[in-house]
């Protein structure tokens, strides 16, 4: 079976910020990779470049075995039509720092949305997916609930069930808990732990070294654009060969 993600020396420049410089890793199916890193290491920017939110100035990324954001013309590489990205989007479900809700939706209509608009399901099967999922992520009561009357925590589980709407592949998690107040982190944890021993592929940008190490297959550390270290959690959060790994995890700790 081929990998779910493939990155080949994958770059990316903002003007003179070389963000991404020569990024190559693989994740197998089933596989829970948390990226840690300091602020502007390039993680984000990562997930983005997956999920075709930004395009890559080099290399070459494939998502289930489809070549991201091109097709092969013989030698050749021809960008994607803006239809044909957005159907590859579809691959992967991003939940963000921020939840992005829309205000005017309830909880309900905010994750029949997708599913309605764009895979073009009948309403009544989205919405029974819908409460399936609002279930599954503790929210089955808030169904009509607007965003404002929701807490962080709340809106971001609403946010992963949306993702999930979708059926992707593969989840994207850009520190989804960086935007919430501490005492609302552990519920949206639970939520990403339960989907992890679900067998669901997923990469996650995160701070929350403890859940890392509880749920990740393996752990990379990125700096500066570039991939330092990797491995199983065990080794690279508590016995890092780097010591640019090593000065991170005890910054972060201290």
């Amino acid at each position: 079976m081929k990998p779910m993600v493939v990155a080949v020396d994958v770059h990316k420049h903002f003007g003179s910020l070389h963000a991404l410089d020569g990024i190559s890793i693989e994740v197998p199916h089933g596989e829970v990779l948390c990226i840690i890193g300091p602020s502007g290491s390039g993680k984000s920017t990562f997930l983005r470049c997956i999920n075709q939110l930004e395009r890559i100035d080099g290399g070459a990324i494939w998502v289930d075995g489809e070549l991201a954001g091109y097709r092969r013309s013989g030698e050749s590489l021809l960008p994607l039509s803006d239809k044909e990205i957005a159907r590859q989007r579809l691959a992967s479900g991003m939940v963000f720092q921020r939840f992005n809700l829309f205000a005017h939706l309830t909880a309900l209509q905010n994750i029949i949305e997708g599913p309605v608009t764009v895979r073009k399901r009948p309403k009544a099967q989205a919405v029974d997916e819908a409460m399936a999922l609002l279930e599954r992520v503790g929210l089955a009561d808030k169904r009509d609930a607007y965003p404002s009357e929701l807490s962080g925590g709340q809106q971001q589980r609403v946010a992963i069930a949306r993702a999930l709407a979708m059926k992707p592949k593969l989840m994207l998690f850009d520190e989804p808990t960086s935007a919430l107040d501490p005492e609302l982190v552990g519920e949206v944890l639970a939520v990403i732990r339960d989907l992890a021993t679900s067998g669901m592929t997923m990469i996650v940008v995160t701070h929350e070294l403890g859940f890392a190490r509880e749920v990740s297959s393996r752990v990379v550390f990125m700096d500066l654009g570039r991939i330092i270290e990797e491995g199983p959690p065990q080794e690279i959060l508590v016995r890092p060969e780097q010591a640019r790994t090593r000065d991170f995890i005890a910054a972060v700790l201290s």
